[in-house]
């Protein structure tokens, strides 16, 4: 499993003796503010190395329960980024969520395409089917100017489920202390344990392949129950996510 760091400027990501400190600086909402670690930057979606079945397990503590943006800890598609190829990076467009982890979203996020919890702390699930890229991409063209009316975007949120399928839990857990985490991804299901406690058993299971993500960050990002769209990035102050043994296997 070969990890690499990333992160904005101003921000760190540390190696500890068992593991990893991401840290982002005290920050104005004017500048995105990140720390990552993950196996898949220079790779296309196809080569990700993630496929079932597959578990993930790690110890992690963060610096507040309450963090402005998002933190968390899992498998994904990198389904929003948008890469050109620039930077070493591979060619990627957006694409429809494949996701599998334990994820933080402060309260200005809304995550959830159907009833589940669409911010806190969630152990979270999404599979969706594998279009072509570029034919998701034309085929989304001509709805672009359908979005800036609400209704319009409410009715996109409420059929999102046909196509994209999730489950999840909001957890009720005191994150600055140290807890393992664990999730088994398998061909028909997904399962979460905290403290070797199940606390999730999904038959919701993403489309591989996926890749490992590990990050903090300052962002925020909804698409409200009511059809609202809003991003963006948040103050925030001085944040630090530790990790220690991580295993993939």
């Amino acid at each position: 499993m070969k990890i690499i760091p990333r992160c904005s400027s101003g921000a760190n990501v540390t190696p500890l003796p068992n593991g990893w400190r991401l840290e982002i600086p005290e920050g104005d909402a004017s500048g995105y503010n990140f720390a990552q670690l993950d196996d898949y930057a220079r790779l296309s979606r196809g080569q990700f190395p993630g496929r079932p079945p597959l578990t993930l397990s790690l110890r992690a503590r963060v610096s507040g329960n309450s963090l402005p943006g998002t933190w968390g800890f899992g498998l994904w598609n990198d389904p929003f980024g948008m890469s050109l190829g620039f930077g070493g990076n591979s060619l990627r467009l957006p694409t429809l969520p494949n996701a599998n982890w334990f994820f933080h979203a402060s309260e200005e996020n809304w995550l959830s395409f159907s009833d589940h919890p669409g911010n806190g702390f969630l152990a979270q699930v999404f599979h969706s089917a594998i279009f072509p890229t570029p034919l998701l991409a034309l085929s989304a063209i001509p709805l672009l100017p359908l979005l800036v009316a609400q209704r319009t975007r409410k009715w996109i949120r409420s059929s999102a489920h046909h196509i994209i399928h999730e489950d999840g839990i909001r957890l009720s857990l005191d994150v600055e202390e140290w807890h393992a985490y664990r999730l088994e991804w398998g061909p028909t299901r997904s399962v979460f344990y905290v403290d070797d406690a199940s606390i999730l058993e999904s038959p919701v299971s993403p489309s591989s392949p996926l890749g490992l993500i590990i990050w903090l960050d300052n962002q925020y990002a909804a698409f409200t129950p009511g059809g609202r769209i809003r991003f963006g990035v948040l103050k925030n102050e001085a944040a630090w996510l530790e990790i220690e043994n991580l295993k993939l296997e």
